[in-house]
């Protein structure tokens, strides 16, 4: 049972990147947005579910599963973010591929932290 929450999930997740890449094409050689915001927004969520799980344990179980590694597995993806900055290398935009990977990184866990600290402030004081 417990796959069958990761796979549903994923679908879900998996169908969210691909709505937000409809909305934010990328040409080849510019600054890839879609990619970015999903991680930058899957960080967030992480934060949020991350700070809500630890207040409600009943959270941890199938939720976890459905929501962390399903939903935002699916959602967020790596091999997207290492395949295009690899291209963004081979065309030679070599500042383009170092801001798009310093920011992802920091942006990302910036994101996280402040949507984790920021979560439990807001709603859980």
């Amino acid at each position: 049972m417990m796959f069958l929450w990761v796979a549903l999930g994923g679908a879900i997740g998996a169908s969210g990147r691909y709505a937000l890449s409809l909305l934010l094409p990328a040409a080849q050689g510019t600054f890839p947005w879609a990619t970015w915001w999903a991680n930058i927004i899957g960080c967030i969520c992480a934060g949020v579910f991350f700070a809500t799980s630890e207040r409600f344990v009943s959270l941890q179980g199938e939720w976890r599963l459905f929501l962390m590694v399903g939903i935002l597995g699916g959602f967020t993806t790596f091999s997207s973010f290492g395949l295009e900055s690899f291209q963004l290398l081979k065309l030679g935009q070599y500042a383009l591929v170092l801001s798009y990977v310093l920011s992802s990184v920091l942006v990302g866990i910036c994101a996280l932290a402040l949507s984790y600290y920021g979560f439990r402030v807001l709603v859980f004081q």
